[in-house]
């Protein structure tokens, strides 16, 4: 054999080893993916489908707290970071069910920087497969948020409702105790007419405000005219301003109408109008106009009174709050007047804001949407019940 014939020999030798390395190789590495995709359990088709349209907060968990995957609303509330649980406490949570299989349900709050609110979470969490874990967690903020106000408000109706009948029950036995002197009596009775007129008074706001939050949201709104609720209001407050001597006056453009409900506004307008009258000293003035500003109706209501001090004004508008409780001893106010406002202009789309200087007076400006020409909503008469 000459060298020739051997060197081709060689090189043919050379190159079907060289082959059955490269395919040993890709053999190998074909297998090692196949034993990688296996170690690595895959999502449930019918689970990544509900995932991926869930509005809730669910996501996916492997063995090794890997997440296989997560709904949006799991990012948007900071639960996956990196494809993993950015949350330790659902992350214990996730290990204790991984490790005896039980579904388990816990509460806690995540906490999202100083600028920024808790938020309330609940979060269930329960086996998906031997390897798989699915968590669900729903933001229960809001809930926790109108559940904290239902309780201030019964425990602060309950405050409000003892002070008038308290009042009335003690005035009730000095009348028994004094029947033998008719001034005392009458002095007395008097002053029960007064407690009583207050009861009845925080009793009629209580129902309004409970009314106005059950109202229906207001899909067909109807044209409202505006000189006729502040007519309505000016009307309604006329014996209180008579008494205090106070001259009421209507003033703005004329002709105005806006969107709504007739009935709520009606009320919002009449509780700032009594309010001006309310804290204001005798013989003032209050002045009450509307004018337009782009697309809303601004209504505002001017008094001369007492005025509100800075540091008060953004608390007005909570329920039962009052500036001073020994201002409102004199007026008989219930501090619900002002939470009904702004619960109307809220529902109508529009806004409450106030000017206010301590000693000079306060001016409400009530803002809502104005009707324009062409639309043609039912008219007020007609939405009235």
């Amino acid at each position: 054999m000459d060298q020739t014939t051997q060197a081709l020999l060689f090189a043919l030798l050379g190159a079907v080893l060289g082959g059955g390395v490269v395919l040993a190789w890709r053999i190998s590495e074909d297998q090692q993916r196949r034993i990688a995709e296996h170690s690595s359990p895959a999502v449930p088709a019918g689970v990544a489908t509900v995932l991926s349209v869930l509005r809730s907060s669910a996501l996916v968990v492997d063995e090794n707290d890997e997440v296989l995957k997560a709904s949006a609303p799991a990012y948007a509330l900071g639960l996956v970071r990196d494809n993993a649980l950015a949350v330790e406490e659902l992350a214990e949570l996730v290990r204790q069910v991984r490790r005896d299989g039980q579904i388990r349900e816990t509460e806690f709050v995540l906490s999202r920087g100083r600028m920024s609110q808790p938020i309330h979470v609940t979060a269930r969490v329960a086996p998906l497969s031997s390897r798989l874990v699915l968590a669900l967690v729903e933001d229960r903020t809001r809930e926790r948020r109108v559940e904290a106000i239902r309780r201030d408000f019964v425990a602060n109706v309950s405050h409000e409702l003892k002070t008038p009948v308290g009042a009335i029950n003690l005035l009730a036995e000095a009348v028994l105790e004094a029947s033998g002197d008719p001034e005392a009596v009458e002095r007395f009775a008097g002053r029960m007419q007064t407690e009583s007129e207050r009861l009845s008074r925080l009793v009629q706001q209580i129902i309004e405000l409970s009314r106005l939050q059950g109202d229906d949201p207001l899909e067909e709104p109807a044209a409202v005219k505006v000189d006729e609720i502040i007519e309505r209001a000016v009307d309604t407050s006329a014996i209180d301003a008579q008494a205090k001597q106070i001259k009421v006056v209507h003033d703005g453009e004329p002709g105005l109408e806006v969107l709504g409900s007739a009935g709520q506004i009606a009320v919002a307008v009449g509780n700032l109008v009594a309010n001006a009258i309310a804290y204001s000293p005798e013989r003032s003035k209050v002045v009450v106009g509307a004018k337009e500003a782009d697309m809303m109706v601004e209504i505002t209501v001017t008094d001369q009174g007492i005025g509100i001090p800075a540091g008060e004004l953004d608390r007005i508008f909570e329920r039962f709050y009052r500036v001073d409780p020994a201002r409102h001893r004199s007026t008989g106010g219930t501090g619900l007047g002002l939470s009904i406002v702004k619960h109307v202009a809220a529902s109508h789309g529009g806004e409450v804001r106030v000017w206010s200087v301590e000693g000079q007076g306060s001016s409400f400006t009530l803002s809502l949407p104005r009707r324009t020409h062409h639309e043609r909503p039912t008219t007020s008469q007609e939405a009235t019940p």
